[in-house]
């Protein structure tokens, strides 16, 4: 593995304060945008827990991060659209209070409709439903801490999404694009309806969305060995590496906006941070404006108790304890 000329690990400690002994989870992380966070995370001193459901990859990853960095890494292997397998994981790690979560995961959805073991639409079970379980079972470890933050990644595709709250999985008619922008606009709406939930149950943590414009990833190889049948098929296939080869920015510049949400207390809860420049592909990260959709406060609370069906209790905020004494906030 092999970062920029400028790391991002150097950009990281350049621009912010050491977070020495905070514990920041990591999904997605073996590779991309996620590798490249926790390596920015790593370098600010912070303890990493990294998830992804490739074991020989993720458990190379946090030995190349420790290495690298000197930084305490472990490795948990989680299949995110396995409900069940997340709940375990919450129940059965020993957590000792989690300061940041990043939920980075994603796939490039298949050309073909596949389903969970709960019988989820692929896609939207793992950056949904699974992000929202794996923050539901987390947050009790999140409210332990003075200054918790819940990242949620989203892309510049959410503007072009839309949601259809009684199909969310592509039961009556499923293309792949139309899915992936759906499951990133119910990722940003989470991240805005989190935080309001939060801020009415009057907790410390705070909850919001980034997204890393056009990232040159590993994310179009699960679509590796898929038949394409149709015209319909390769014009998509053109479209993303078309995209992906003249636009496409590697994941230590593209991992930049979630790692400034991650760490950086200017930016509030409950917003959305990106790169500002022509069609929020790349350029200065800023403060964005969410697209109308994921502003829909009835829509997010649909979607929320839809999340809350789907992995079969309510998601509670119990009312926050006391400010902690002696500890730092970001």
């Amino acid at each position: 593995m092999t970062t920029e000329p400028l790391a991002i690990t150097a950009w990281a400690q350049a621009r912010f304060a050491p977070f020495a002994g905070r514990h920041a989870v990591i999904t997605g992380a073996a590779s991309g945008i996620g590798y490249a966070t926790a390596q920015a995370l790593a370098a600010l001193g912070m303890r990493l827990t990294l998830l992804d459901v490739n074991a020989e990859t993720g458990a190379h990853a946090a030995h190349h991060i420790a290495a690298e960095t000197g930084a305490e890494v472990r490795f948990e292997a989680l299949d995110l659209s396995d409900l069940a397998a997340v709940q375990r994981l919450c129940a059965a790690s020993a957590w000792p209070g989690v300061d940041l979560l990043i939920n980075n995961a994603g796939i490039l959805p298949p050309l073909r409709r596949r389903t969970t073991a709960q019988g989820y639409e692929l896609a939207f079970a793992i950056s949904v439903f699974g992000h929202f379980a794996l923050t539901a079972g987390l947050w009790e470890q999140l409210e332990t801490q003075p200054a918790a933050r819940v990242v949620w990644v989203s892309s510049l595709v959410h503007r072009q999404a839309r949601i259809d709250l009684e199909d969310v999985h592509g039961v009556r008619a499923y293309e792949a694009q139309r899915t992936y922008n759906q499951a990133k606009l119910a990722s940003l709406m989470l991240a805005l309806e989190c935080e309001a939930r939060a801020r009415a149950s009057g907790s410390r943590v705070t909850s919001l969305a980034a997204h890393p414009g056009v990232a040159k990833t590993g994310i179009g190889h699960s679509r590796d060995g898929q038949p394409r049948r149709g015209l319909h098929d390769h014009l998509t296939d053109i479209a993303f590496h078309t995209v992906m080869r003249l636009l496409g920015r590697p994941p230590e510049l593209a991992a930049r906006p979630i790692v400034q949400a991650a760490v950086d207390s200017a930016i509030p809860g409950g917003s959305l941070f990106g790169p500002g420049g022509p069609g929020e592909m790349a350029g200065r990260l800023r403060l964005l404006q969410p697209a109308a959709a994921a502003r829909d406060a009835q829509a997010r609370q649909r979607l929320w108790r839809l999340c809350e069906d789907a992995i079969g209790r309510p998601f509670a905020m119990p009312e926050a304890q006391e400010p902690l004494q002696g500890r730092s906030t970001a």
